[in-house]
């Protein structure tokens, strides 16, 4: 079918921009998601430098690489969090932190939230990616067991805070794509559903797809594919390997990424449980036609053998469709 498969630059962003570039045209990338960290894509000096669009512009073009999707995941976590910590300072730009005041570091990043809208419009781009943070996260556990209003007053802050987001969204004609991910306001399959009532299914937010995120919390993929057809707008293919077997707990330990003790892990495009032909097949089964991006997280396996790797496998499942039905040829002719 020949789509047009991206690099996310997320964990890439301890690297220029150029050798991002220049390791994905060697891989045979066609494109790259661009991060809002590192030097890949600053939402300020697209909106404030007359010359720094045109730069990346430049850039992407000498390797041959074009962008479709901008990324703002880590400044989009805190616009609804309700703890804002050190964890947060660690991940967020200077000028969004400032003095670390919870309230203040939330409208500063709903702020920014709305500005990398106008950055991506301005870059001839109409999906940013990213987070939502939440109000209800730490609620997960039920204990002390939270009360119903609780969770409804958790939706209403996302919709209090995003909505006036949106509303920039729609202003400068760009989608916001929400990762389905533990710790946003949508994590999995019935948050999700949750999440577009809060916000009244309004067209401005829809759904970055990575089932990674599905697998360890034993959701269907390509059935949440089928289900939210209409609000996927853009797709990260990174991959979940469990490891459950009856000492690994599925939250995790508080151990590190690769710990054997894990009861799950993030590994590179093809070396976990997710079923990519069945994910492939439904995305075009629904007609998504967007980008597929590969985000490459392995604590066991280098970058610059995942990326490529990850590419070749991926690409083994985007086949073309017959040009007619495989039954057509029982049919008589005469």
């Amino acid at each position: 079918m020949s789509r047009q498969f991206t690099l996310f630059t997320g964990q890439w962003a301890d690297l220029p921009l150029e050798d991002v570039c220049r390791i994905a045209r060697d891989a045979g990338y066609a494109g790259l998601e661009l991060a809002c960290w590192g030097n890949h894509f600053e939402v300020d000096k697209a909106l404030t430098d007359p010359g720094y669009l045109e730069s990346r512009r430049q850039l992407l073009e000498k390797y041959g690489l074009k962008c479709w999707a901008i990324s703002n995941h880590l400044v989009g976590q805190a616009v609804c969090d309700a703890i804002i910590d050190e964890r947060h300072q660690a991940i967020l730009p200077p000028e969004i932190w400032g003095g670390g005041d919870a309230e203040g570091v939330r409208r500063r990043a709903a702020a920014r939230m709305a500005d990398t809208a106008r950055a991506a419009a301005a870059f001839g781009v109409n999906t940013v990616v990213g987070f939502t943070g939440s109000a209800i996260w730490h609620l997960v556990a039920m204990f002390p067991p939270p009360t119903e209003g609780m969770i409804d007053r958790g939706y209403q802050d996302f919709a209090d805070r995003w909505n006036p987001v949106l509303d920039s969204f729609d202003t400068e004609g760009v989608r916001f794509a929400h990762e389905v991910h533990p710790s946003e306001i949508a994590y999995d399959y019935w948050t999700t559903d949750l999440a577009l009532r809060a916000v009244d299914h309004r067209p401005a937010f829809g759904l970055n797809f990575d089932p990674s995120h599905f697998v360890w919390q034993d959701i269907d993929p390509a059935g949440f594919l089928y289900d939210f057809r209409d609000r996927i707008y853009h797709v990260d293919c990174k991959e979940a390997r469990k490891r459950l077997d009856g000492r690994n707990g599925r939250l995790g330990s508080h151990l590190p990424w690769g710990d054997p003790r894990r009861g799950w892990d993030f590994v590179s495009a093809g070396h976990g449980d997710v079923l990519w032909e069945d994910i492939f097949r439904m995305l075009r089964f629904i007609g998504y036609s967007g980008p597929i991006s590969v985000e490459w997280e392995d604590a066991g396996m280098d970058r610059l053998q995942g990326a490529p790797e990850a590419l070749a496998r991926l690409k083994a499942y985007d086949f073309s469709p017959p040009s007619a039905s495989f039954d057509a040829a029982f049919a008589r002719t005469d």
